[in-house]
């Protein structure tokens, strides 16, 4: 039995041939993704398998906040990043390009985030959530678009297009009903914060347990989206403590119907401001 995910809410990637960079990421972080794949060219990779094992001979870095995406199933670079795994003490592993549940038992012992990016990952979401080693589930927009034939993920308005939504949902929809966690994907807009910030809130509000960042700069505004207000806080705790001295499942407070998911919603709050619900 594989322990439920809980790295994040700011989860950030590190090329895997820049192990000058890997304790830096670590350290402005809530986990690290050491990339085997595509942020490593092709003649690079043999080389950042060996960085992130000689890195290892330096102390290494916190498995508990590590994670190593590694390249397709069914490629030789998959196969040579295995083999380059076996020697390290992490076991939390993302899959790219992830598309059908077999594909998840190659990495039996592992610990896996399926990245579904293709389409037929997206199709398949469900049956790969279900695996008994997947612990979260993530999408890929850019990646997925390109598999479609597509231009781009994303309207002029910055916002994503119907397809990208509809993945995005799915992802989502497949992690949480088989008890897994969902990570948003990338902003790739660097400098936009802002939008970055809208976009990490709608994340927390949807149900995101965390998000994925390319650069260190985004990593403290997806925790400002994570964290809570502290008004959010104290509604939250004076709702609970209301449904306690209620003792019903329906009561009213300050106008307003409250029942079950209404208090799942305040519990939720409280998770995320690291106090304990009721």
């Amino acid at each position: 039995m594989h322990a439920p995910f809980t790295m994040g809410p700011a989860l950030l990637f590190c090329p895997a041939d820049r192990p000058e960079r890997f304790g830096k990421a670590a350290d402005r972080s809530d986990a690290v993704i050491l990339d085997f794949e595509d942020a490593v060219a092709p003649g690079d990779k043999p080389g950042a398998r060996d960085a992130v094992l000689e890195q290892l001979g330096a102390g290494g870095l916190d498995p508990e906040r590590t994670i190593v995406r590694v390249n397709p199933v069914g490629t030789r670079d998959f196969e040579l990043d295995l083999q380059a795994l076996e020697r390290t003490p992490y076991r939390t592993v993302m899959l790219a390009k992830a598309e059908s549940a077999e594909q998840l038992r190659a990495l039996a012992g592992y610990s896996v985030i399926a990245l579904c990016e293709t389409a037929a990952g997206i199709v398949n979401a469900s049956a790969i959530a279900a695996e008994p080693n997947t612990v979260g589930m993530m999408w890929g927009a850019e990646d997925l678009l390109a598999s479609l034939g597509g231009l781009s993920s994303r309207n002029d308005d910055g916002g994503y297009r119907a397809v990208a939504l509809h993945a995005r949902s799915t992802v989502l929809l497949a992690a949480k009903a088989a008890g897994k966690e969902a990570i948003d994907s990338v902003y790739v807009n660097i400098p936009d914060l802002a939008g970055l910030l809208a976009e990490s809130a709608d994340a927390v509000a949807s149900g995101f347990g965390a998000k994925a960042c390319i650069h260190p700069n985004q990593v403290a505004v997806v925790r400002e989206a994570y964290s809570p207000a502290p008004e959010a806080v104290a509604q939250a705790e004076e709702l609970l403590q209301a449904a306690v001295a209620a003792g019903s499942g329906v009561f009213q407070f300050k106008g307003k119907m409250i029942d079950g998911p209404v208090l799942k919603h305040a519990e939720a709050t409280l998770r995320r401001a690291g106090r304990p619900a009721r």
